[in-house]
């Protein structure tokens, strides 16, 4: 990690917003990497000459910021941007792991209901039908990262109880696993229920992902919305000249 660049300006606003400021540029530069830990509250405090509530501060101003992520127990570190690719149909479990991180899951609900007219609608089964309503939220590494909420037709998922981590996992046994489909992806605010979720600002930006999905014969297996933190997710897509 190389020194970091700290100089006080009388007329540049307060203390802990010039740190903050000089923090996010030296990161920016690549003077710390994307998950490589903070220095100390105190090693920053010497580096800059500033007491350690100046430091903590702009510490926190780049934790709200999505720069960096607290760890209880850990310490600070630079937050990882997360590129998923826009075009390809996986799992957050699987994209976790490539990463090189634990995914990790908080049940909000997991039972079977009738769907809704809506459910019913963009699943193309009967009003009667039984479907599996499942909300979760998802963890990378311990942290929340999105908020799920998925309706599966009762016949792909037959045992909630076999149900893991990975919706996609427990689809694949029973050998429904989704092949193909099509998502939408919008930006938001997080709302004041969101937001507490995944440990973020009230109005923090979001994106909002509608996902419907299909197994190979065609048939929907899958209708799930979802909200990812924005300030650690990208969509990345590949641009083709046809």
């Amino acid at each position: 990690m190389r020194e970091i660049a700290w100089s006080r300006n009388d007329e540049g606003g307060p203390l802990y917003l010039q740190l903050a400021r000089s923090l996010r540029e030296h990161i920016n530069s690549g003077g710390i990497d994307p998950g490589s830990a903070l220095p100390s509250e105190r090693d920053l405090s010497e580096m800059a000459g500033l007491s350690r509530v100046t430091v903590r501060k702009g510490i926190e101003q780049l934790i709200e910021e999505g720069v960096l992520v607290r760890k209880q127990g850990s310490g600070t570190f630079v937050a990882r941007r997360i590129e998923t690719p826009g075009s390809k149909l996986s799992s957050f479990s699987d994209e976790t792991r490539s990463r090189g991180e634990a995914p990790g899951v908080v049940w909000i609900n997991k039972t079977y209901a009738q769907p809704t007219e809506e459910e019913a609608t963009s699943l193309e089964v009967s009003a009667s039908a039984k479907v599996a309503r499942l909300g979760r939220v998802r963890l990378a590494g311990g942290e929340p990262l999105a908020i799920e909420h998925a309706v599966i037709p009762a016949q792909f998922l037959p045992d909630l109880e076999m149900l893991g981590d990975s919706l996609y996992e427990a689809l694949d046994r029973n050998g429904f696993r989704p092949t193909f489909g099509e998502q939408r992806v919008r930006a938001s605010l997080a709302t004041p229920t969101e937001a507490g979720i995944l440990s973020v600002k009230q109005n923090s930006e979001v994106l909002r992902i509608e996902r419907l999905t299909r197994i190979p014969d065609g048939r929907i297996v899958e209708f799930t919305r979802s909200v990812y933190r924005g300030d650690r997710y990208e969509i990345v897509s590949e641009l083709k000249d046809i």
